[in-house]
């Protein structure tokens, strides 16, 4: 892995480990409707990350926000677009086998990164990695059970599927935009926090107003996993290497259900370690010997 890709992919692997923090931070503020917490979260990304570029080089920092159509249309589509069918797949579908489709977006980025144009080329290591997270990921969240069959939660499945091909087009399609500065995003939260808005008007009979420590977990929800998570992986999308990228991002499931364990809002089980053990393992495999078949494939081509 080449140095710049190196730390494309380390960078977006912050965004992985800050994505491990939303389901604690998401179960303390259940009281919230989905719509408005969307909302007030990516507001607070806004605010805060606004703030930030003007403490930092000035109001004139602010000129970032000043992109191409184009930008806006795919992160907002990424962004909205992805949590809106979250909600809507959750309330129509058993959470567990609705987590579990959704969960195929690191799998098919892994895939779909080898078909865009200058896409990285997929190696067996990277698929087998890949599919040893989806495993771990399967066996973590769906418990070794098999998905229901009721008619009613057809259309949450539907939506949770949407949601690993939304989120998985929009990081791949990402590289897109490279040249375009990854702080842009803030704007796009800010957008985001907008529309989120809207529907909760249309859609949400009523609003709830935090209290207490919920104040704080919204503060961090804003800045952490739905705010600097997407800056880094915007970042990691545009500069690191997808294939490895989309197997770290194995690791969120994981890492949110070692929190919860840890929070005392989960119990650790055999199935924890034996699908730990399988991200882990996974990801090994597709960064070691990834690079190993990368160098060899060198190697072959330098002989030639």
């Amino acid at each position: 892995m080449a140095g710049s890709n190196r730390k494309g992919t380390l960078i977006g692997a912050l965004a992985v480990l800050l994505w491990g923090a939303l389901a604690a931070l998401t179960v303390s503020l259940r009281a919230i409707p989905p719509f408005q917490l969307l909302a007030m979260a990516f507001g607070v990304a806004f605010v805060s990350g606004s703030l930030w570029l003007v403490i930092t080089g000035g109001p004139r920092r602010l000129a970032l926000f000043r992109q191409p159509a184009a930008f806006w249309l795919q992160a907002i589509a990424g962004l909205f677009g992805y949590h809106a069918l979250y909600f809507f797949a959750l309330r129509l579908a058993p959470a567990a086998e609705a987590n579990l489709i959704n969960y195929l977006w690191p799998l098919l980025i892994v895939l779909l990164s080898a078909f865009v144009p200058g896409g990285s080329r997929l190696r067996a290591a990277q698929l087998l990695g890949a599919l040893m997270g989806l495993a771990g990921t399967a066996l973590l969240i769906g418990g070794g059970g098999k998905l229901g069959a009721a008619s009613g939660s057809f259309w949450g499945y539907g939506a949770a599927l949407s949601c690993a091909l939304v989120w998985s087009t929009y990081s791949v399609m990402n590289r897109r935009f490279v040249a375009i500065p990854s702080e842009a995003m803030f704007g796009v939260c800010g957008a985001v926090a907008l529309l989120g808005l809207g529907a909760h008007w249309l859609f949400e009979p009523a609003s709830i107003t935090p209290a207490g420590s919920e104040w704080l977990a919204l503060a961090a929800l804003g800045i952490g996993p739905l705010g600097l998570a997407f800056l880094a992986w915007d970042y990691g999308t545009k500069h690191g290497d997808l294939p490895v990228l989309g197997t770290i991002a194995y690791a969120a499931p994981v890492l949110s259900t070692l929190l919860l364990v840890l929070l005392g809002l989960a119990q650790p089980t055999i199935q924890l370690i034996i699908a730990c053990a399988l991200v882990v393992g996974g990801a090994w495999i597709a960064t070691r010997r990834g690079e190993q078949q990368a160098l060899e494939e060198i190697r072959a081509e330098s002989d030639d």
